[in-house]
């Protein structure tokens, strides 16, 4: 399994390197709106309303905030220089930060899965999204509809458990999302700073 690991993030080195991290718009959510309905009520029981409110209702507005800000967001911005370059102009450009990798909670595993992939996606970065074993038919809905949607040299799904965690976190990866309890957050605050 460390070799596949190994791969998926090689690969995903490469796409991003190559600058095709930009995704079409998906209407992932709304097309499959039933069946998020049903993995949400079979992980955790959650009623049709409270599955809007919480999970697609949330990622419906993330979705929307950040198309209508992204021109904002990737726009370059004029920077003060010093004196001594007064001649000369300066020019903050945004940039991706690379490969992303984005542990979802069991909890909300819609929510705190797909807000931290849309930022990631508008800021042009690959990623790897490892939902939660806990939370196995929404981990089960990502792994089969993602791929129909974005691109999947761009954007990965890796289910599993600890030991795929584990060897998740033994990659170099340039920026880690984690939600969920504060000893296993110690423990992926402490892979990341020794990679």
């Amino acid at each position: 399994m460390t070799k596949i690991v190994e791969q998926t993030l090689s690969e995903l080195r490469q796409t991003f390197k190559s600058g095709r991290t930009c995704a079409d718009e998906a209407n992932l959510i709304k097309d499959h709106e039933e069946k998020v309905f049903e993995a949400l009520y079979q992980d955790l029981g959650k009623h049709p309303v409270e599955a809007y409110r919480d999970e697609i209702g949330v990622v419906v507005k993330s979705v929307n905030y950040t198309l209508s800000n992204l021109d904002k967001w990737v726009a370059s911005k004029k920077v003060e220089l010093p004196l001594l370059l007064i001649t000369s102009r300066g020019d903050l450009l945004p940039e991706p930060l690379g490969v992303v990798l984005i542990f979802a909670s069991w909890n909300f595993p819609i929510s705190l899965a797909l807000d931290p992939v849309i930022g990631a996606i508008a800021a042009g970065n690959a990623l790897v999204l490892k939902p939660s074993e806990q939370a196995p038919a929404c981990s089960s809905f990502f792994a089969n509809t993602i791929p129909q949607y974005l691109d999947r040299n761009a954007i990965r799904i890796i289910e599993g458990g600890a030991e795929i965690s584990e060897q998740l976190l033994q990659q170099k990866w340039d920026k880690i999302f984690f939600t969920g309890s504060p000893n296993i957050g110690r423990i992926v605050m402490t892979a990341a700073a020794s990679i």
